[in-house]
């Protein structure tokens, strides 16, 4: 399917690994023009030198920290004519209430929940004047089935969800579209390091790490690039009627939950 994305100027942040730069490369194989956010460096410039060559686009890297004010304000200059954000910058450490203190939760927050905001806030403003644009949220199904393990990234994730909803919403008077994905397990260099480190913990082998996940749904994580090509879809002409909206892909985890 053409998703008639050809020409269009993309905006990813955390684009140097994982999703982020596997929606990097579904951009691209769509013919987008790429502005690669990160705080990587040397990796972030890699990815935009290979996609550029591939698949005869511009690709750009831009190292930024979105924790800070002056690097948004930064990146919203340098990038002001873009046509989809694709916020997906910034990990919440696991744990419960006792074992993330306030300096990490903080930490955490201003990377992904006050990085999305604020960058939302920058580039939504842009988008109203020029009347077109789609902000697409790359958010995380704990959000929705909080786990108190994970009390940090539960909370942050429901408020980000909220605040996805509440753009979204408003967002066809402006003539734009603020959507979000929720992704389950992840098969990522994080995820990956978590399920080595438990087993080590389970099995005393971390090598075994991949028979953990025999619960899963199909016996696996999600693959980065499921989540990238739906943040694709969404943000095309093809889901033009989609706005406000949270699209899970858990491999169905949050259906199998017992209410009891």
């Amino acid at each position: 399917m053409d998703l008639h994305l050809r020409g269009k100027r993309v905006l990813i942040t955390g684009a140097s690994k994982g999703i982020g730069a596997a929606a990097a490369e579904a951009f691209a194989e769509e013919g987008c023009h790429l502005r690669l956010a990160a705080r990587s460096g040397d990796q972030l410039k890699a990815l935009a030198d290979r996609l550029r060559s591939t698949h005869q686009i511009d690709a750009s890297a831009h190292i930024v920290d979105l924790r800070k004010a002056e690097d948004i304000v930064r990146l919203a200059k340098d990038a002001s004519d873009i046509d989809i954000l694709v916020n997906n910058a910034g990990a919440i450490p696991g744990g419960n209430l006792d074992a993330i203190d306030e300096k990490r939760w903080r930490e955490a927050w201003d990377l992904k929940v006050f990085g999305y905001i604020n960058m939302t806030r920058r580039f939504y403003a842009l988008m109203a004047e020029r009347k077109q644009g789609v902000i697409v949220n790359i958010i995380g199904a704990a959000g929705e089935n909080p786990d108190f393990s994970y009390v940090a990234g539960s909370s942050g994730n429901a408020s980000l969800m909220a605040f996805t909803k509440a753009m979204g919403g408003t967002a066809p008077r402006d003539n734009l579209r603020v959507m979000a994905i929720n992704p389950g397990p992840v098969m990522t260099e994080r995820l990956i390091t978590l399920m080595k480190t438990r087993a080590q913990s389970d099995l005393g082998d971390p090598e075994r790490w991949q028979e953990l996940m025999q619960g899963y749904a199909f016996g696996r994580a999600a693959k980065p690039e499921e989540i990238a090509w739906m943040a694709a879809f969404l943000a095309s002409d093809r889901s033009a009627y989609t706005t406000g909206s949270i699209v899970t892909i858990d491999g169905g985890g949050g259906s199998r939950r017992s209410a009891l």
